[in-house]
Formats: C-alpha cells, structure tokens, sequence
C-alpha cells in the first residue's frame, strides 16, 4: 500500500515514533525518522533494521524545523509523534498545577506538533496525509490530569477544521491511552509494574497498550482515503462504560 511512498516520522527515536516508522517501512514506504538526539535515531534505524534515513531535528527549534522542511522534496505522510519527554510537569492537582510547567509541555507537545504541520505544508503531495499523536487525557476526567488533557485537548480540537482547511490532505490523530513506552520510565521499575497491572485489569482488553498498536492505527488513517477530521482511540476501551 505504501510502497515508495515518502513518509516523514517526526519523534521516532524510540516508543510509538519508532514503531510506525518500522511499519511504514516494512510496508515499502521510504520512510525519514527525526529525533533530537543523533546517536538515539541511529539505535532506532538499526533496531527498525529496513533502511531508513534520519535526521536530527530539534521540534521546539523553530529554525530547526524549517531548515528540515526546506530541504523536504515531497511528503506523502507525516506522522507526528512529537512531545515534552515525560511531560509529568503537567501531571499535578490543579490547584499544585505551575504555570510554567504547564507551559512547558504546551511547548514541546501543542505547538511543537503545530509548527511541524505549518512547515510541512508547502511539501504535502495532494493524497496526502497527516497524523497526530494526542493522547487519552483529552477524552477523560482523571484527577491530576487537567493540564495533559489541555495541551491534548487542544491539539484533538484543531484537527477536524484543520481536515476542512487542508483538503483534499487528509489530517486525523491517534489518541492512545496507557502504553509501555519511556513515557513511564520516572516511575521505579516496581511502581510501573504495579500501575501497568492495575491499569490492565481494569481495560476490557485485559492488558496495556504497545507502541505497535499505535502504530497499526496510525498506518490504517494514513492508508484509509476515505478517513479524515478523525480523532481515533487507541486506549484498550478505557472510556468503555463496562457496568462493572
């Protein structure tokens, strides 16, 4: 479906970045991975182990991402999995909730996914399509979460007029929920065990998400014409109301 197909994986040196990049690229598209850190994108491309090439490029650097876009051919699809690390500097009661730190993970998630899309533009193949990465904050209402779920909820919000505004381009995102990847990787090894148990037993499908799973449903809006301005869970049934 993909094949020579030019896809662009922005954030891809590890997690669900890198597990669409390793589909895209097994499904014949010629794929570039981006990454802040040029040691961590090469452990990527050998770990993805189809050739794909890389680019260090730093999402919050305005001047950094249009230098990459300029030298950008063409785009069939853009993924955008772009974020703050952590992003735990938004994870707080609200009342505890810093302005900075909310600012912050606006910075390296909202408007760095903004200023990818901005740039992106002038090269997108008319088919062509952009993913975002949200996330399942914007969707419920657990305590502490208040600022992820502003930074997501603002991203998901842009995305069906940004559907309209770029047509015939096609533009959805992937909102996961809990899934094993370094997000989690401050919390001690036998606190995120315990957290990943508890969140499982409480999805309908009885475990946490992989970055696989993301990435299956980032390449089904990238390979589905007939699929734009959509929001797409990800999130094991999360918000499923189960009776229990």
């Amino acid at each position: 479906m993909f094949q020579g197909q030019q896809v662009i994986v922005m954030g891809a040196s590890h997690g669900i970045g890198e597990a669409t990049a390793a589909a895209f690229a097994a499904a014949g598209a010629a794929v570039t991975i981006t990454g802040r850190s040029k040691e961590r994108l090469e452990a990527a491309a050998d770990r993805i182990g189809s050739p794909v090439a890389t680019a260090e490029v730093d999402a919050t650097d305005p001047a950094a991402v249009a230098a990459f876009f300029e030298a950008v051919e063409r785009i069939d699809h853009l993924v955008v999995t772009v974020g703050p690390g952590s992003g735990h500097g938004a994870l707080a009661p609200f009342a505890a909730l810093a302005e900075e730190s909310l600012r912050a993970v606006f910075d390296g998630k909202f408007f760095a996914q903004f200023r990818v899309v901005q740039a992106a533009v002038p090269k997108l193949t008319r088919n062509a399509s952009v993913t975002l990465v949200t996330a399942l904050s914007s969707r419920s209402a657990m305590p502490g979460t208040a600022g992820l779920a502003a930074v997501n909820g603002a991203l998901d919000a842009m995305v069906p007029p940004l559907a309209v505004e770029l047509a015939p381009v096609r533009v959805n995102a992937v909102s996961p929920g809990v899934v094993d990847t370094a997000w989690w990787a401050g919390m001690p090894d036998a606190d995120r065990a315990a957290f990943f148990e508890k969140a499982a037993a409480q999805l309908p499908v009885g475990r946490v998400g992989r970055p696989e799973d993301v990435a299956h449903s980032i390449l089904y809006l990238a390979g589905n014409g007939n699929v734009t301005g959509t929001v797409l869970p990800c999130d094991g049934g999360a918000n499923l109301a189960t009776g229990a």
